[in-house]
């Protein structure tokens, strides 16, 4: 189903192979969803300016939706982190980075640099997901190109 296996849940050593750099990148990716998680909490409760942002963006009830975005960024962060379901883990963080960009949109409009408000972390951050996904996925099981192509035609117009 959807390809999973039980491989994408091993944890292997060569998921910490700091000389590939699609681990380096997958690695860091997963770090980097964690303080945001952190960020949800404050004072052993939920933070009230991310529960007032998750309100204006029509995400409510807010303490429902508040401590599930960190759940899924705590899932990702751990999952790409250890390498498991990478391919997965990866694309749910580009979904989560989706779902930030579009409540940014709502609450804020629209706006590029992220030090003043934008989409430009958000966005960066879900084509990293993205590739890490690319970069873990198998390769088609097929090599039969997607499209056939026509024999070129030499200089007298005449296929050859």
């Amino acid at each position: 189903m959807l390809g999973l296996t039980k491989a994408d849940f091993a944890i292997r050593a060569e998921n910490f192979n700091l000389l590939q750099p699609w681990n380096i990148l997958r690695i860091f990716a997963g770090f980097c969803m964690l303080p945001h998680a952190a960020g949800k909490f404050l004072n052993g409760g939920l933070n009230p300016g991310i529960v007032g942002f998750f309100t204006k963006a029509g995400m409510v009830p807010a303490e429902f939706f508040v401590p599930l975005a960190a759940t899924s960024e705590i899932a990702v962060g751990i999952a790409l982190i250890l390498g498991i379901c990478t391919r997965f883990a990866a694309l749910g963080g580009a979904a989560v980075l989706g779902l930030a960009i579009y409540a940014t949109q709502v609450v804020k409009g629209f706006g590029w640099l992220w030090n003043f408000g934008g989409h430009e972390y958000n966005v960066f951050w879900a084509l990293v997901m993205i590739t890490v996904s690319m970069s873990a996925s198998p390769p088609p099981k097929s090599t039969r190109p997607m499209f056939r192509t026509r024999p070129a035609a030499n200089a007298a117009g005449l296929f050859s």
